[in-house]
């Protein structure tokens, strides 16, 4: 019986226990995009209070997949050097990292006006409830430009240092996109049926494995069903998620696609003040770790470790993915470890991503002002 302390091993990546901390923008990069002090420092935390794989948050492989001002580039040589810091600060302390890869699509609309550009993604959707700033669709030379800097960006990511690399098609953004019939309503071979809405996801792994090797982890972060009514349904998803690991993928972390109604309908549920309200993705995770050979990850409002150490003991996932509780406790795994089971002080206000949409750097607000008062 699996337990949250024992090891796991992810094609030829050991890693020193079960859980991973989730890949969480930080808002610490230069306008560059490239690593600060700042950040060498968090993740050498994280790394010392016991986290066994460390995720970074959206690095973005092409600029026209930059949402984020202070966000972290991987779309140019210039950003190994500072990459590596990252890595061996990590490493040091004896745990494993891997990058989250990232493209915005329509997303970095936002961010791309400040820069005289249009953001695109798969299609346009008229009268989008859910997104509403001016966009265009992708032409497929500019499908293919974008699946080669997701390979490209793998391979610095190899040469920087990171033990894997994370595909990020959660979310908003750009594959999740493509996988939504509400924001894919392209008439080729990127839209449709299920197939043709996975095809970019598809052509990525294939780009990244061409140029990293087969004995390279490549991950995936997977929105396995929209936050609406109308969009991606969990069937399909769960159907994308056994297509991942056929294709290759070494290890699925399950959440949420496209994003409805804040915050209700995205990743970001608050309220989590009981044991019930915690794990809200575990069933869609405990049905797809029933139907694919490579390890899933768990995420989605986790605060119990008792309740953690369940999920992995009956095997409904592999790892336990955290966020939120590491940004003001980035020890609590360590604790945990040495025996004390205390449930971790984050009250998931989400007070700490308004801080992000703000502009100012990742911290715990409730921590800020108890320290300022």
């Amino acid at each position: 019986m699996p337990t949250l302390f024992e090891p796991v091993k992810i094609r030829e990546m050991a890693v020193p226990n079960r859980f991973v901390r989730s890949a969480t923008y930080d808002g610490c990069a230069d306008t560059s995009g490239h690593v600060t002090g700042a950040q060498v420092a968090l993740f050498e935390q994280l790394a010392a209070g016991g986290s066994g794989l460390i995720v970074t948050g959206i690095a973005y492989v092409h600029d026209s997949g930059r949402i984020s001002a202070y966000q972290n580039s991987i779309a140019d040589d210039n950003a190994i050097d500072g990459l590596k810091r990252l890595t061996d600060a990590v490493h040091d302390k004896g745990a494993r990292i891997a990058v989250q890869l990232f493209h915005a699509g329509r997303e970095a609309a936002g961010f791309l006006k400040t820069k005289n550009r249009q953001a695109a993604g798969p299609s346009v959707v008229a009268g989008d409830p859910y997104f509403q700033r001016p966009y265009r669709a992708m032409t497929e030379d500019e499908i293919y430009e974008i699946i080669a800097a997701f390979g490209d960006s793998a391979e610095r990511a190899r040469k920087a240092g990171f033990d894997a690399v994370q595909l990020h098609a959660a979310h908003a953004y750009l594959p999740a996109q493509f996988l939504s019939p509400h924001a894919n309503r392209r008439q080729d071979d990127w839209g449709g049926s299920l197939e043709n809405r996975l095809r970019l996801h598809s052509e990525i792994y294939g780009n990244i494995r061409e140029k990293v090797g087969q004995d390279y982890p490549v991950l995936a972060k997977l929105g396995v069903a929209d936050g609406f009514d109308g969009g991606l349904v969990f069937d399909e998803g769960k159907q994308a998620a056994q297509l991942l690991a056929r294709w290759g993928f070494d290890g699925l972390e399950i959440s949420s696609g496209l994003r409805g109604k804040r915050y209700s309908e995205t990743e970001f549920k608050t309220g989590i003040s009981r044991p019930e309200k915690e794990a809200y993705f575990r069933q869609w995770c405990r049905q797809i770790r029933d139907l694919v050979d490579v390890p899933v990850m768990m995420v989605g409002g986790l605060r119990s470790p008792d309740l953690m150490a369940e999920i992995v003991a009956n095997h409904e996932a592999d790892m336990i993915s955290l966020s939120r509780p590491l940004i003001r406790e980035p020890d609590i795994i360590r604790a945990w470890q040495s025996g004390d089971r205390k449930a971790p002080d984050c009250i998931s206000c989400n007070k700490c991503l308004e801080a992000l949409y703000k502009g100012q750097q990742l911290h715990c607000a409730q921590q800020k002002s108890r320290a300022e008062g």
